[in-house]
């Protein structure tokens, strides 16, 4: 086994939400790639479309139809191609058209969970449509490289993009690729096979593949992964106990061999305000980190914690009174946050917030997937947590989520674009705005900020970790107050040791970089192995054997032979098969052509017994002179002379023999075979 991590998540925010982690898996001869994202911080890079002559000071910005930067899909293509990809959220499949538009890909298979296709095909949708405002005011792009790419243009992306995305990479430009159509999309959700949380599928007869709820949000999923001779579970970022999702579901991971730890949320800008990180700063308390009397109890206890759902409540709230005292001063705001859960969230406790302070103010949602996102939520309630799930067969008959109220009211209205037709009439200001664009340079969000980035009343809620001041550029000199939040997004380091204790694997591949954050617990019966961004590292067997089954009508037809009190032997003529993961026996009905000759022996020789074998088949042989009758256990050996000259040597733990003749070979096997036990 070998993997190969493509992609750390980028400078971009999120802890690894909009961006995650994308690794190359080789096992069983198959090649997996796992989540192919699309960094879109590297859009920072591009100046917005001009609106007008006064466009800000877009400066070193480019002024040109965007790349969009995608190491997962450059790197799957340099390797050749891939078997199949396991997405594990609607983010993790944006940068999926890039390869499937390729013709080594055309064989390829998507996995991925029925309402993350549904949530990523609409957000993919709309980043064409976004996109395409470029394209209607530059023009399509050439066959060739854009002229940005070439000579000093060239210098000053790589200066912007070292900030942002690219790192290491130095000078490498291929993950910067233009973007897919909307054929492109289409044929891309045709190789796509959708599956329900718990519903194994088999990939080409060797992997066994099941999606599990990863509970950061709806849709998104952990993938268990499962072949003859290894387990593995794919572990993106993770919450066990959500909001809105339904909860983690780490039981169906218990039995895994090796665990591919791949969250890395816990570098997030706000582990580092929210988490005191010292020595002990992944346990959830001090008495967890020995094994005095700690059972697995405490440790499920642990995990399913509700602080950290508090604690994002507690930021949602703070968010929701901002929102109101921009508001109370006359400003409006712009939420540009792309994070289905939060919105939902923000939008239940604004309601509340609005209602407390008796403020009547208009709630746009704009946004081409808006609607069809915000009307499935209702619909689909086996992908919630389950205190959302009981609202639904509540007698009070309670929605799922607060912004139906909202829309019942015509305080929340929803329109796929700015310029749509019933918004003119219905636009009030102050007014609150969620759009999708939170990298500032597309559409919506582009057009607000001209209209309100000079005034100091107005308020920004921006993502924490996007380049504010870079983001902003293009609508300098900005007075509109700016609040950076961050949201939860993954598995904080003090629950790393308890998840592995209850998991019990017997690997853990881990990130090199949260090595220092998330030190290994002492005495812990599972091993690591570190690997860090562009290295391949080699995965060791965690069995030594592996199991084969034989069909219980094969089984009932052996004859066995009892070696002793917890053996018996039988014989059996198959083909060995490999079927939904695990090797088979598949042996043919009729056996009858099979020889009566033993094919296999067990038991001490009898020197004496084996002499009077070989010489009733007319073997001329004897003991040499100096073989005497020691005591047992110890070497004998058998002389034999004609019909070809041969030696027989017997020991307590195996019998050699050595002969040049064939024929003199085979006398010698059927004589030692009458004297043994055999099948």
């Amino acid at each position: 086994m070998k993997l190969t991590c493509v992609t750390t998540p980028g400078s971009g925010g999120g802890g690894g939400y909009h961006s995650p982690a994308s690794h190359l898996l080789e096992l069983e001869g198959v090649r997996l790639l796992l989540d192919c994202p699309v960094d879109l911080s590297a859009l920072t890079a591009f100046a917005p479309v001009p609106l007008g002559p006064d466009c800000g000071d877009a400066g070193d910005l480019i002024r040109a139809v965007p790349y969009y930067w995608s190491p997962a899909a450059s790197a799957a293509a340099k390797a050749g191609g891939v078997d199949a990809v396991l997405v594990s959220s609607a983010t993790g499949m944006l940068g999926l058209p890039f390869l499937t538009r390729l013709p080594s890909f055309a064989n390829t298979k998507v996995y991925v969970t029925e309402l993350a296709a549904r949530i990523g095909k609409l957000m993919m949708g709309e980043l064409v449509e976004m996109h395409s405002e470029f394209v209607r005011y530059y023009g399509p792009d050439t066959d060739g490289p854009p002229k940005w790419m070439q000579g000093e243009k060239l210098h000053k992306l790589l200066s912007l993009l070292q900030n942002i995305v690219i790192e290491d990479e130095g000078m490498d430009l291929a993950p910067l690729m233009p973007l897919y159509s909307a054929t492109n999309l289409e044929e891309c959700m045709r190789k796509t096979q959708t599956v329900k949380y718990g519903e194994e599928v088999c990939f080409n007869g060797m992997l066994m593949l099941k999606a599990s709820s990863s509970g950061l949000e709806l849709g998104n999923c952990v993938w268990s992964i499962k072949g003859p001779r290894a387990s593995i579970t794919y572990l993106p970022s993770t919450v066990f106990v959500s909001a809105h999702a339904l909860d983690c579901d780490y039981n169906s991971l218990k039995e895994n061999d090796i665990i591919l730890f791949s969250d890395f949320s816990s570098l997030d800008v706000m582990d580092e305000n929210n988490e005191n990180l010292g020595e002990n700063a992944m346990l959830c308390d001090d008495s967890l980190s020995r094994d005095d009397g700690v059972d697995e109890d405490e440790y499920v206890q642990c995990l399913c914690k509700n602080d950290d759902i508090a604690e994002e409540i507690e930021r949602i709230s703070f968010i929701c009174s901002c929102i109101s005292d921009a508001i109370k001063s006359g400003g409006s705001v712009l939420i540009p946050i792309g994070r289905l859960g939060v919105i939902l969230l923000i939008l239940e406790h604004i309601s509340e917030t609005l209602l407390s302070s008796d403020m009547k103010v208009p709630i746009f949602m704009i946004s081409g997937a808006a609607e069809k996102i915000i009307s499935f939520t209702n619909a689909v309630p086996e992908w919630l947590c389950k205190p959302r799930q009981e609202k639904l067969f509540s007698r009070e008959e309670e929605a799922l989520f607060g912004h139906v109220e909202l829309l019942k009211e015509g305080k929340l209205s929803l329109f796929p674009h700015l310029y749509s037709k019933g918004l003119l009439a219905a636009w009030k200001e102050p007014c609150i705005v969620f759009c999708p664009d939170w990298n500032l340079r597309h559409s919506t969000a582009v057009h607000l900020l001209r209209r309100w980035h000079a005034d100091k009343r107005n308020l920004l809620v921006l993502e924490q970790g996007v380049d504010a001041e870079l983001a902003l550029k293009p609508f300098m000199p900005v007075a509109i107050q700016v609040l950076e939040c961050s949201f939860l997004s993954g598995i904080k380091v003090r629950k790393v040791n308890p998840l592995l204790s209850v998991l019990k694997p017997k690997l853990v591949l881990f990130p090199e970089d949260l090595k220092s954050r998330c030190p290994s617990k002492e005495d812990a019966p599972w091993s690591y192995l570190y690997y860090s961004k562009g290295k391949t590292i080699e995965i060791p067997n965690t069995r030594e054997d592996f199991e084969v089954g034989l069909p219980t009508d094969v089984a009932f037809g052996l004859q066995p032979r009892q070696l002793d009190k917890a053996i018996a032997v039988a014989r059996l003529r198959a083909k060995l098969h490999l079927s939904k993961g695990q090797y088979v026996l598949v042996a043919p009905k009729d056996q009858s052509d099979e020889s009566n000759r033993q094919l296999l022996h067990w038991g001490a020789v009898d020197a004496g017994r084996l002499l009077s074998a070989l010489q009733e088949k007319g073997i001329e042989c004897a003991f040499p002179a100096d073989d005497d009758d020691g005591p047992a256990g110890c070497e004998r050996s058998i002389l034999i002379t004609s019909p070809g000259e041969a030696l027989v040597k017997m020991a307590p733990e195996k019998t050699v023999i050595y002969c040049d003749d064939e024929s003199t070979t085979r006398l010698i096997y059927d004589a030692l075979s009458s004297v043994c036990n055999g099948i």
